[in-house]
C-alpha cells in the first residue's frame, strides 16, 4: 500500500474483512491439522537459507504504486537476485484464506495489520522470531505501537511498515470568517467544536452547502474515546470495553456534530460527492470546515491545491493531550509458504532505514522538481523517520505546511492501537455497526453500545477459546 497515494473512498480506508467465513476454514484456529493450515511451525521453518538465484516470489496484496514502494522493491529483489510476482491491491482475508486452506499459498502477504491477530489464531501465518534472528532485523527500530499490533499473545508474527496518524485539518478561511482557530477544532473542547460546526455549517433550502465539522465517524470512534480516557478493548485483547461510560459519552459527543448540521444522513450524501482526490476537494472548494484525517491526505492537498486555504494541527482529547490512532500494514508469511527464507529476506529488505531513506529521497527530489513541499513519510521504522526528518524534510517550510509536519511528526509520537486479537473482524464490526445504528437514529448511544459489548464480547470468548485450547 503506497503511503501517499491511496486512492480509497472519502471519508477513511474501509478494508475488506474477515467475515463470516466458511466453515471449513475455521478448522485451523486449532492448528491447522484438519487442512494443513499451520502444520509447518515457524520454528521449523527455513528462515536462514539463502534465495536461489531466479526463485520466483509470490506476494499477496502489495503493489509497488509510487517510488516509496517501487524504490524498495527493485531495491529488495535486486539484492536477493529473485524475482516477484505482485498480486496488486488490498488484500482479501478471505481470498487469502481459501487459498491457504486449499494448499496454496503465497509466500508473503501485505496485509493489514490489525488481520494479523486473526490469520496467527487460524494458524494461517508463522511467528517470525526465527526470521528475525535469520535476517538480523532490528525490531527495537520500530514503532512500538505496529510492533505490538503485530505480536500476538507473546509472538511476533509480522514486519511492520507505514504507519497512519490522525491530524486536524481545516479552512483556514472559514475558521477565520467564524472567529475560530485551529485550537477550537482539535477535539480538545467538545463544546468548541460543536460551536464550531454550527458557526461554519450553511444550507440553503434544508440542502449542506459547508459542512462545518466532520467527525470522521464510525471509524474514528477509537480517537475519540481514547481522548475521553477511554479504550475499546483491554490491553490483553480479551476483553470489550465498548459500554464503557467515556466511550459512550465520546460517541454522544460525536454524534451531537452532525446532528447540529442536520443530522448524519445529508452530511454523508454531501460529503460523498466531494472531489476528494481533485483540485476541486472540499477544502479547496470550501465546503468542509474542518475534520480529523490520516496525515498521508496532506499530500493530496499540497499536489492538488497548493494555494487553498488551509490549517493544520494534531488532533487532542478533552483531556489535552494529542492522541493518534496507529493503522499500517506488515509482511506475513504464511504456513506452507514455498520459500519462506526468500520471503523473510524480502520483507526485511522492504523494511529496513536504508530502503526508506532511499525511496524518500527519490520522493523528495520529485516534489522539488514539481516545486512542492516534501512533507516526510511515516514507514513504521523509528530509525528511518527521524532520518529522512532530519536530511530530506525541509528546515523551514513555507505556510501552511510547515504546521502539517510538525502535526504528523507529533502525532507519531503520541501513539495507540488496538490490541491483536484472534476475533478482530468480528470485534470491529460489532463497534462500527453499533456506531451506524446511533447515525441512522435507530438507537440511542448507551443502548447501541450496550448491544455491542455483548456482541463483541461473544466473539472474543469464542476465539480465544479456541486458541487456548488449541
Amino acid at each position: 500500500m503506497a503511503e501517499t497515494r491511496q486512492r480509497i473512498p472519502y471519508p477513511s480506508p474501509v478494508r475488506r474483512r474477515v467475515r463470516g467465513l466458511p466453515a471449513a476454514l475455521t478448522l485451523i484456529v486449532i492448528g491447522g491439522c484438519a487442512t494443513g493450515i499451520g502444520s509447518q511451525d515457524g520454528r521449523e521453518a527455513d528462515f536462514g537459507a539463502s534465495p536461489s538465484p531466479g526463485t520466483t516470489l509470490q506476494v499477496m496484496g502489495f503493489g509497488t504504486g509510487d517510488e516509496i514502494g517501487e524504490v524498495r522493491h527493485d531495491r529488495a529483489a535486486e539484492a536477493l537476485g529473485i524475482d516477484v510476482e505482485l498480486s496488486e491491491g488490498t488484500l482479501d482475508p478471505q481470498a487469502f484464506l481459501s487459498a491457504a486452506a486449499a494448499g496454496n499459498p503465497p509466500d508473503l502477504v501485505y496485509a493489514a495489520r490489525d488481520q494479523i491477530g486473526t490469520f496467527a489464531s487460524r494458524g494461517a501465518i508463522l511467528p517470525l522470531s526465527a526470521c528475525v534472528e535469520a535476517q538480523g532485523i532490528d525490531t527495537g527500530a520500530f514503532v512500538d505501537a505496529a510492533l505490538d499490533q503485530v505480536t500476538f499473545d507473546g509472538e511476533l508474527y509480522g514486519v511492520p511498515e507505514f504507519n497512519m496518524v490522525q491530524i486536524t485539518m481545516a479552512n483556514s478561511d472559514l475558521l477565520a470568517d467564524a472567529g475560530l482557530g485551529i485550537a477550537d477544532v482539535d477535539g480538545s473542547d467538545p463544546d468548541a467544536v460543536l460551536a464550531a460546526a454550527e458557526a461554519m455549517t450553511r444550507g440553503d433550502g434544508g440542502r449542506l452547502s459547508v459542512i462545518g465539522v466532520d467527525s470522521k465517524l464510525p471509524e474514528f470512534l477509537p480517537l475519540w474515546a481514547k481522548g475521553s480516557g477511554a479504550d475499546l478493548l483491554s490491553e490483553d485483547g480479551r476483553t470489550a470495553q465498548l459500554d464503557d461510560p467515556a466511550v459512550v459519552r465520546a460517541l454522544a459527543q460525536a454524534v451531537s456534530v452532525y446532528d447540529a448540521e442536520g443530522g448524519f444522513p445529508g452530511v454523508k450524501s454531501f460529503r460523498d460527492s466531494a472531489d476528494f482526490f481533485g483540485a476541486g476537494n472540499q477544502f479547496a472548494t470550501g465546503e468542509l470546515g474542518a475534520m480529523a484525517m490520516e496525515q498521508w491526505y496532506v499530500n493530496v492537498l499540497n499536489e492538488t491545491s497548493p494555494d487553498a486555504p488551509l490549517a493544520f494541527g494534531p488532533v487532542r482529547g478533552p483531556d489535552g493531550e494529542i492522541h493518534a490512532f496507529a493503522t499500517g500494514s506488515a509482511w506475513a508469511v504464511p504456513a506452507g509458504s514455498d520459500d519462506p527464507a526468500a520471503a523473510c529476506a524480502y520483507a526485511a529488505r522492504m523494511t529496513e532505514t536504508d530502503a526508506w531513506v532511499q525511496a524518500a529521497t527519490v520522493r523528495a527530489e520529485a516534489r522539488e522538481a514539481d516545486g512542492l513541499v516534501f512533507t516526510g513519510v511515516l514507514t513504521g521504522n523509528e530509525q528511518a523517520d527521524a532520518e529522512i526528518r532530519a536530511t530530506l524534510v525541509p528546515a523551514d517550510p513555507p505556510a501552511p505546511w510547515d504546521d502539517a509536519i510538525d502535526a504528523m511528526y507529533e502525532a507519531n509520537d503520541h501513539l495507540f492501537a488496538l490490541p491483536p486479537n484472534p476475533a478482530d473482524a468480528e470485534f470491529e464490526t460489532a463497534w462500527q455497526d453499533a456506531v451506524n445504528r446511533v447515525l441512522n437514529g435507530q438507537q440511542e448511544p448507551g443502548e447501541a453500545m450496550a448491544q455491542a459489548q455483548e456482541e463483541a464480547q461473544e466473539a472474543l470468548d469464542e476465539a480465544w477459546s479456541d486458541w487456548d485450547d488449541r
